[in-house]
């Protein structure tokens, strides 16, 4: 890897999770995290997303609010309320941006609250505020 390279890849390899039912925005985020130098880890919803968390402990996760099975709220509070992984910085992702939908995500734990459609830099902001 060049000079150049390494200014611009993260310090240590940081781990993101991308947790959202719409196969199109898990690849979208996970072309341009790769791109940045994150090792991304994707979920297509919270069950999936338990298990692969346990298993790779992400520094940062994404998660869509609307998924079948478990959905985003109910996901972020187990990760928040477990204490191998309360700490990961959890940032919701939806396409709704009422004031109830962020509220319910601070209530349950998230950090911050994206709304699609996002651009690589609401992603690579998020990340940089959250894991510095």
């Amino acid at each position: 890897m060049s000079q150049a390279e390494q200014a611009r890849a993260p310090q240590e390899r940081r781990k993101v999770m991308v947790i959202d039912d719409s196969k199109t925005i898990r690849k979208t985020a996970e072309a341009l995290l790769s791109k940045q130098g994150y090792e991304v880890f994707t979920a297509v919803d919270g069950y999936d997303a338990l298990a692969k968390i346990a298993e790779h402990e992400p520094d940062i996760i994404f998660i869509d609010i609307l998924m079948p099975r478990l959905d985003g709220y109910q996901t972020c509070a187990l990760i928040k309320h477990n204490r191998r992984f309360r700490n990961i910085p959890v940032i919701m992702l939806s396409s709704k941006d009422g004031i109830f939908d962020k509220a319910k995500g601070k209530i349950v734990g998230s950090e911050q609250y994206l709304t699609k459609p996002f651009t690589r830099d609401d992603l690579l902001g998020a990340i940089e505020q959250h894991l510095q």
